[in-house]
């Protein structure tokens, strides 16, 4: 049964409390009565709108944390119509993982549910496809203005780019330096420029 308004809203300041919280203390450390407890709202309450109880709200913290990755990036991630465009975009992305730190909400409410489940294979590709289908736009449009090569293949480049970006992310969680976030970002978009080194 669809939810009424108001119900929509309670069922969303709680995963928004949830993921606030997860931010803050990290997710193994998250209570579903800390949660209760940040968004005013009872037992009854929660289970109501997440009957599995931990897992239902992890899953819905994961989607609303892949959400925000992409909500995160705009408007410059949907609009790469010029190299300036592009580098505005790459800027945004170093930003916001060198805010984010060694703390990755979406990364630990994944890794919390038990891996590759049906249900975080699903959130984890929705996210990936969707990043990668505006990138792909990204290089279609630089390849229609004459800026990139039309040998390109627009998709293959979004995945490599993508792949770049997820693998910096990951060593940033280790390490907390952005090195090698940097590193794949700017030879992503060398290699877009047929360059051997990227410049603004």
């Amino acid at each position: 049964m669809p939810l009424t308004r108001k119900g929509a809203a309670t069922r969303q300041r709680i995963v928004e409390g949830a993921a606030e919280q997860i931010r803050e203390h990290g997710v193994f450390a998250v209570r579903l009565e800390d949660v209760m407890a940040r968004t005013a709202t009872s037992k009854s309450q929660l289970f109501h709108y997440f009957p599995a109880g931990k897992d239902d709200l992890l899953l819905a913290v994961a989607r609303h944390e892949a959400a925000r990755v992409i909500e995160d990036q705009q408007p410059e991630l949907g609009s790469l119509t010029s190299w300036d465009a592009w580098w505005r975009w790459r800027d945004k992305v170093i930003a916001r993982y060198r805010a984010q730190g060694v703390n990755c909400p979406l990364h630990t409410a994944l890794a919390q549910l038990g891996g590759a489940t049906d249900a975080t294979r699903a959130v984890t590709c929705e996210l990936l496809a969707q990043w990668q289908r505006q990138l792909a736009a990204g290089v279609r449009h630089l390849q229609d203005d004459g800026t990139a090569a039309p040998t390109l293949d627009a998709e293959r480049e979004a995945a490599a780019l993508l792949a770049g970006i997820q693998g910096g992310v990951l060593i940033l969680m280790a390490t907390g330096a952005t090195t090698h976030l940097e590193a794949a970002l700017d030879t992503g978009l060398a290699r877009l420029r047929g360059e051997t080194e990227a410049r603004r």
